[in-house]
């Protein structure tokens, strides 16, 4: 994230105000791990580790669009806010720990992941039984602490809040987590089918996208903090006019960093996307530009290569040359392209008051055009 748009998540006590329910999230969590067994603390250790990194993007969104809903700094209706950025953090963190175990992950932003953590710890310690099925149980256990921890930051966070407005914002933030869910099980289920039909393969990449990313990314952060403010149904709606298109566009740039990004930027190794077998956009695109081409050494490429966990450099180097040279990067840009300036214009049309809209605006501007 660039530094003018790390201002704007340090500004008005943002980032302080919600690292600070994390750390005392962090401080509970401890002395309830200690009270029920010593042998659990690297349990804490981990959900520590998590919550250290990330950009408090989703934090960001629902804050300032808060703001542009009538929020104003100082008093219980900020640490309510700030409350509910550190609760879509838990969840965000909850998210990884599961999503790590599920796509086989090894690093996660330069670290190791937390699954192949605790499996070295189990094969350090002489541990009895499979060091990999401990780390996974593990990483699965810790994604379930953080999800404890996000629903009691929100109920916190709610319980300051004028009762139609918690309704509200209370709604927003339970179909987030139903359809992140739903969207990581599209996802797993995209990977398992066979190549089929591009089009389709492309229809089930966009479901995906929206259910596992875009919305749960930026429009219901968006929403949820105007909901917080106390937006009527019109205005809640023009949250989610903005959110969906950056969303998708925001999820669309991860993809395309998935393949060509500088793994020192990003934190991922080069082409973890294409071992894990990700159903994207990008490669639906490839698939559907080779079939109509008749290149069908690009389209053994794809559907032999994508998802082969043994993927060399060489192997990955192979694969995005392919996927540049079937036209399907630069059709992913134009589409990021075309869904941002979809969300563009959208903002313009709400009338947001400043300094709200110049936040939310760079905020935007740095989701789609970040390089990690």
């Amino acid at each position: 994230m660039p530094p003018e748009t790390l201002a704007l998540v340090d500004r008005e006590n943002l980032r302080a105000g919600v690292d600070a329910a994390l750390a005392r999230h962090v401080t509970r969590l401890s002395g309830t791990v200690s009270a029920v067994s010593p042998d659990a603390a690297p349990l804490v250790d981990a959900v520590q580790r998590m919550l250290a990194g990330g950009k408090r993007l989703r934090a960001a969104f629902c804050y300032w669009s808060w703001r542009a809903h009538g929020g104003q700094p100082g008093g219980d209706a900020e640490r309510a806010v700030l409350r509910a950025g550190a609760a879509l953090e838990l969840f965000q963190a909850a998210a990884l720990f599961h999503d790590d175990v599920m796509d086989d992950s090894s690093t996660r932003r330069g670290l190791p992941t937390a699954h192949l953590v605790f499996a070295e710890r189990h094969a350090s310690q002489g541990y009895r039984g499979a060091a990999r099925r401990f780390g996974d149980g593990a990483a699965i256990l810790l994604g379930d602490l953080a999800l404890v921890a996000s629903e009691e930051e929100m109920a916190a966070a709610l319980a300051t809040v004028e009762p139609g407005a918690a309704r509200a914002a209370r709604e927003v933030f339970d179909l987030m987590r139903t359809e992140v869910t739903v969207g990581q099980y599209l996802d797993l289920l995209a990977q398992a089918m066979p190549w089929g039909d591009p089009s389709a393969d492309e229809r089930r990449a966009r479901d995906v996208v929206r259910a596992k990313s875009a919305r749960y990314s930026v429009e219901h952060p968006l929403t949820l903090g105007a909901a917080l403010a106390g937006a009527d149904e019109t205005a809640l709606a023009g949250c989610r006019e903005v959110g969906l298109p950056l969303g998708e566009a925001f999820q669309l740039r991860d993809d395309l960093l998935g393949v060509l990004g500088d793994p020192g930027t990003t934190g991922k190794p080069a082409g973890d996307d294409l071992r894990e077998g990700k159903r994207t956009v990008l490669v639906a695109r490839a698939l559907a530009r080779a079939d109509a081409t008749g290149d069908r050494a690009a389209v053994d490429a794809l559907t032999r290569g994508v998802g082969d966990p043994s993927l060399d450099e060489q192997g990955v180097a192979r694969l995005t040359e392919v996927l540049v040279g079937t036209g399907a990067v630069a059709e992913v840009e134009q589409l990021i392209a075309d869904l941002t300036g979809r969300a563009f214009a959208a903002i313009d049309a709400r009338g947001w008051p400043e300094p709200a809209r110049e936040a939310l605006t760079a905020l935007a501007r740095a989701a789609v055009e970040r390089s990690a």
